[in-house]
């Protein structure tokens, strides 16, 4: 019988061992499984961070507008006789550009202009005989009188006869005619717009925090849309005194040279101005910055080896982004390998596996020809 029973006991011993063990056995399995699962190596991109030569600058948006500029009419009313200009010509201060019929209105001032001689003639004889007495004294303002009142009447009426009469009130360049010979035009029809075109200016706005980075004859950079990959030149040449009290910001003009005249008022405009002195800062593709709640961080590759490694989490400070670029003043030393691309997964210690064959090439300014 105590036989019998330490055999079952031995036999239940090996058993539950045996059940223990191969419980265990699964836990650890099971475990290693999920740890595999749950942190697979995440395939990213990477550069190196290195130092190179940085400078802040101002960034805004804005528009072009001609020096002088104006949509030209006429104060009268009238037919047009004659047209002396065609679309885009560059035409001087005073050229004519266009007649209305003033037959009428000609014929007038030569009616007022004869009755003026005739006053003045009146005056003239007056002055003479007035010497011996042939006529008063009271005769002689009256007939002073009556000339200045015939000499303001053709003052009046050559003012009339210039109104049907278009010039260029400053040089420039025409746009597009808006009106035809025979056509009636009522006082103030736009005829055609007259832009000067060089220099040229661009309006923009800047928050009041930059108006002590920024001060007249400040060189700035613009490009526009019309013509990509170039940058024009020009400098600060005015600032708004006031600012706005509902947006908090600067109304800022900058002049262009523009003498092939290929920019044009209205056009919208990318404003760069180089603030503060270059810096020899650490620098790095702006894909690598990654928002968070507490602040900007970067992920950096530890222990790289055999294209893989390790993710670091590490909260950066930088300076305003210029182009594909940001400068790093905190967090990132030279040579350290920051990751730029494929961050979405990625958390402190995750595996990484580095694959560089397609990354994009990241400027702090594209090439431009300066103009």
């Amino acid at each position: 019988m105590t036989k019998r029973m330490t055999i079952m006991l031995a036999v239940m011993a090996v058993l539950f061992g045996g059940l223990y063990g191969f419980q265990t056995f699964k836990g650890i399995m099971i475990a290693k499984a999920i740890g595999a699962m749950a942190n697979p190596p995440q395939t990213v991109s990477t550069v190196v961070a290195e130092t190179a030569p940085w400078r802040s600058n101002l960034t805004a948006v804005g528009s072009l507008r001609a020096v002088n500029g104006a949509d030209l009419a006429l104060q009268a009313a009238g037919i047009v006789q004659s047209i002396q200009f065609n679309s885009g010509d560059s035409v001087e201060s005073g050229q004519q550009l266009l007649q209305l019929v003033a037959t009428d209105d000609v014929a007038k001032l030569q009616s007022l202009q004869a009755t003026a001689e005739n006053a003045a003639i009146v005056v003239k004889r007056d002055e003479e005989q007035i010497k011996f007495n042939a006529v008063s004294q009271a005769t002689l303002d009256s007939d002073r009188a009556n000339l200045k009142n015939a000499q303001a009447l053709v003052a009046q009426q050559k003012a009339i006869v210039e109104q049907k009469t278009l010039k260029a009130p400053f040089a420039g360049r025409l746009g597009i005619r808006a009106v035809d010979l025979g056509q009636f035009l009522s006082a103030g029809t736009t005829i055609v717009t007259l832009q000067s075109l060089d220099p040229i200016f661009v309006d923009f706005y800047l928050p009041q925090q930059s108006l002590a980075d920024i001060r007249i004859g400040q060189d700035v950079g613009v490009s526009v849309d019309s013509f990509p990959g170039e940058r024009f030149k020009g400098e600060i040449s005015a600032i708004n005194a006031k600012v706005d009290s509902t947006s908090r910001n600067v109304q800022v003009r900058a002049t262009l040279h523009n003498n092939a005249a290929r920019l044009l008022p209205g056009m919208f405009a990318k404003v760069e101005i180089a603030t503060g002195k270059p810096e020899q800062l650490v620098n790095v593709p702006l894909t690598a910055m990654v928002s968070n709640p507490y602040g900007d961080l970067v992920y950096i590759v530890d222990d790289l080896k055999d294209g893989l490694g390790k993710a670091r989490q590490m909260f950066v400070k930088s300076k305003p982004a210029k182009g594909d670029r940001v400068a790093i003043t905190d967090g990132v030393k030279p040579g350290e390998t920051v990751v730029i691309a494929g961050q979405l997964k990625l958390r402190n210690g995750s595996p990484l596996k580095i694959d560089n064959s397609h990354v994009p090439v990241a400027e702090a300014a594209p090439d431009v020809v300066d103009q």
